[in-house]
């Protein structure tokens, strides 16, 4: 399976490649597309960016909304999830003393994000500690409800964690929230693709995500999923084409025709739309090769991996593996200079993974895609004993993509 997919990527055959988490891959299929849509564009500019993109637009929306579980009029499409989510945390309306209330797994960029809103606005970041490992949804349910307060107005979460690679149990967190009237606002950028979604009955206020991670577009393909009723709640970060000074005003359109929502996000400017354009050659991609499977090969191959890696630490894994990302794990490590380790996997072995510090733990976070294979995973371990002289692997030895 594994091989016969890698030649459908282009990924370097020299590389061991084991960090589709950061930036994702992008299958050739699908490149390709990609690429048939940069050259539609260059061919008559006017007419693709000025009197087609509205309609051109629209039919990733409506492919998307599919696989997401909800309706083209609740998501529109942006370059990133991070730009999703700045947009909704600079359109929320929190004073001072006003409280957000995350935990202490958040990516750093979004950390930096509520920082600069904290700043501006005056209000206070309560940072929740995820007990760990993570064996049970109440744990980490009860742990969120700890955090609220009657001054808590933003709930912030990520639903697949960046540095620690866990799949959090949102869903009973999100309800409490609408309960008390706090805003719930979700840092999907692992999930697409990655996780089954059905973000209506999920019922967040504010989901965003990534299609070029898990889902397997090129580079600069995300959405930012948000409910009908707090729709008028976003303001654009860029005013451009797409606004009209009666955008607030019950049952308006935007410039385009669309809601304000759309038409104020995605109509900012000259940018190359062709990213989110391949999003149903990614959906069609992953149906014929019957995605399903292959994930659950990956998911089998990263929970071996790491069940092996920690048999030779002799280290806690941050939870049990229902709590873990499917295709993403991230294995503690011994205590260790994490920038020279990561230094060496990939000049010594051309291993490229991220080895990192999160907190006091030293951690090597593994990505497993349809790309990967067995004696990949046999190389990392490998690699990892001879480096961090741990015992009980056998001696590394030479792997490819295939």
């Amino acid at each position: 399976m594994s091989e016969n997919l890698a030649r459908q990527f282009l990924l370097r055959e020299d590389v061991v490649f084991l960090n589709h988490g950061s930036f994702g891959a992008c299958p050739r299929p699908v490149f390709e597309t990609y690429q048939r849509w940069q050259r539609e564009l260059e061919a008559q500019p006017v007419e693709f960016l000025g009197r087609e993109l509205t309609e051109t637009m629209r039919v990733p929306r409506i492919a998307l909304a599919a696989e997401l579980g909800t309706t083209q009029e609740n998501i529109v499409g942006l370059t990133n999830a991070t730009l999703g989510l700045n947009i909704v945390a600079q359109s929320l309306d929190l004073k001072p003393g006003d409280q957000i209330l995350t935990t202490d797994h958040e990516y750093s960029a979004l950390e930096k994000t509520w920082a600069y809103v904290a700043r501006r606005t005056g209000a206070e970041i309560v940072v929740v500690d995820i007990p760990l490992p993570l064996t049970s949804e109440s744990q980490f349910t009860k742990a969120i409800i700890g955090g609220m307060t009657e001054r808590t107005r933003v709930l912030f979460l990520s639903h697949i964690t960046s540095p620690t690679a866990l799949l959090f149990p949102i869903e009973n967190a999100i309800a409490e929230a609408r309960k008390r009237g706090i805003w719930s606002v979700i840092d999907g950028a692992h999930t697409p693709g990655h996780i089954p979604l059905a973000l209506d009955e999920l019922g967040a206020d504010f989901y965003a995500g990534n299609c070029h991670k898990w889902m397997m577009t090129p580079k600069g393909s995300a959405f930012l999923h948000t409910r009908p009723s707090v729709q008028g709640m976003i303001n654009p970060l860029v005013v451009s084409h797409g606004w009209t000074e009666h955008s607030k005003e019950p049952g308006a359109k935007g410039a385009f025709g669309n809601s304000p929502f759309i038409d104020e996000l995605e109509m900012q400017g000259t940018r190359d739309p062709s990213a989110w354009l391949t999003v149903p050659a990614a959906i069609d991609f992953r149906r014929a090769n019957g995605w399903s499977d292959v994930q659950a090969h990956c998911q089998a191959l990263a929970q071996d991996t790491a069940h092996r890696l920690a048999q030779m630490t002799g280290l806690t894994p941050l939870s049990s593996a229902a709590f873990c990302a499917p295709q993403m794990v991230a294995m503690p490590i011994p205590d260790c200079d994490v920038d020279q380790l990561k230094l060496d996997l990939i000049e010594r072995y051309n291993i490229e993974i991220p080895v990192f510090r999160w907190k006091d733990t030293c951690i090597c976070r593994l990505s497993v895609q349809g790309y990967n294979s067995k004696p990949q995973m046999d190389l990392l371990i490998g690699a990892l004993s001879e480096l961090l002289d741990l015992k009980g692997a056998a001696a590394p030895r030479a792997a490819s993509q295939g």
